[in-house]
């Protein structure tokens, strides 16, 4: 289930890639239209990647707060509940990682966004 996650996100992203490459090659697009389009592209792909380097922030708050449940797990010594928790700690570290890892994916499509789309303001 964990690669259908990762494989939709690429396939997504690789969709809006697509789509903006399409869009700024457009045969009938003057120039002004086309750095027009290009900017609005660059203003949204912004917007997303400040959203997922937001993200990271956030994970790394999560892990924190993973090594303090460990860390309190371990101390409490409670052989039902410590197993129990051990169990949903772990679960959210895998959560975590997947996260990262599908931020790190929109991260590379939108560097690409980035670069076609300064190319065509650019050219």
């Amino acid at each position: 289930m964990k690669i259908l996650g990762y494989i939709y996100r690429v396939v997504s992203n690789f969709a809006f890639l697509a789509l903006v490459y399409y869009s700024l090659n457009f045969k009938d697009l003057q120039y002004q239209h086309r750095a027009t389009l290009a900017f609005l592209v660059l203003v949204y792909a912004s917007m997303r990647a400040a959203s997922a380097l937001r993200s990271f922030g956030f994970f790394q708050k999560i892990e924190r707060l993973e090594i303090e449940a460990r860390r309190l797990a371990g101390v409490a010594g409670e052989a039902g509940a410590a197993a129990a928790r051990r169990h949903v700690v772990s679960e959210v570290a895998t959560l975590r990682r997947d996260g990262e890892i599908k931020s790190y994916i929109d991260l590379f499509f939108l560097a690409m966004v980035v670069l076609l789309c300064i190319a065509k303001i650019v050219t």
